[in-house]
């Protein structure tokens, strides 16, 4: 999606501004930890100021990719508000499979179901309606219908340049992109979909994690848009 949303000529992105203070404040091992602790502000209030100000952007949509559980319970979420959000579900048993390709050992509030339903629910009654959802499985097997739906939720026009794109890497990617970013660098639009992982497939470990996952995703799935 920030592939997409980047390719876009009136559009500026950033990658997981909240990635440094989330591993300065939890202390998690991630690849490439130190790295990323030195490229970002491991101040969340710093974080806040860059993705508020209208000048780090500089065009007229600035699309910030955030990962939910970067949003630890320390960090202050009244910035929120302040933007247009639009949430990316998919099923927990995709998740952990891609996941773990990286990172072998996960939990619960390492993968952000539970906290992207906090936010999701404290925005919906924000507005006194649900906030757009979309579907990953939708973009895939569709991208253009997903996408205009998406596009026109957040009433910004659909652009053809958003399903394809030069591959390799952007100066925009975080410093983590060399460990987890491969398939993306590699791409030069949306894959065609796989087949769903199925939750028997799991690691043993894993299941129980997708099992707890899976009202918190079912929840936001409710409320996905439609593609055209």
């Amino acid at each position: 999606m920030m592939r997409s949303f980047g390719n876009r000529s009136d559009t500026a992105v950033i990658d997981e501004p909240f990635y440094a203070a989330y591993l300065a404040k939890t202390g998690i091992n991630h690849p490439l930890r130190e790295e990323s602790l030195a490229a970002q502000p491991t101040d969340w209030r710093q974080v806040v100021e860059t993705v508020l100000d209208p000048a780090v952007g500089g065009k007229p949509i600035f699309y910030q990719k955030h990962m939910t559980h970067h949003m630890v319970p320390e960090f202050g979420r009244d910035w929120i508000q302040q933007c247009r959000n639009a949430f990316l579900i998919r099923a927990p048993a995709d998740v952990l499979a891609s996941y773990t390709e990286k990172r072998s050992e996960v939990t619960l509030g390492d993968i952000g179901f539970v906290q992207q339903r906090e936010i999701f629910e404290r925005e919906a009654n924000r507005l006194g309606h649900a906030p757009p959802v979309i579907a990953a499985s939708d973009v895939l097997e569709n991208p253009r219908s997903a996408l205009s739906a998406l596009c026109r939720a957040l009433d910004i026009p659909f652009t053809d340049n958003m399903l394809h794109w030069p591959p390799g890497r952007r100066e925009t990617d975080g410093a983590w992109a060399p460990a987890w970013y491969d398939s993306v660098e590699r791409s030069t639009g949306f894959a065609p979909p796989r087949s769903p992982m199925r939750h028997e497939a799991l690691r043993d470990d894993l299941k129980p994690i997708a099992l707890a996952a899976w009202p918190h995703y079912e929840q936001l799935l409710r409320y996905k848009l439609q593609p055209f």
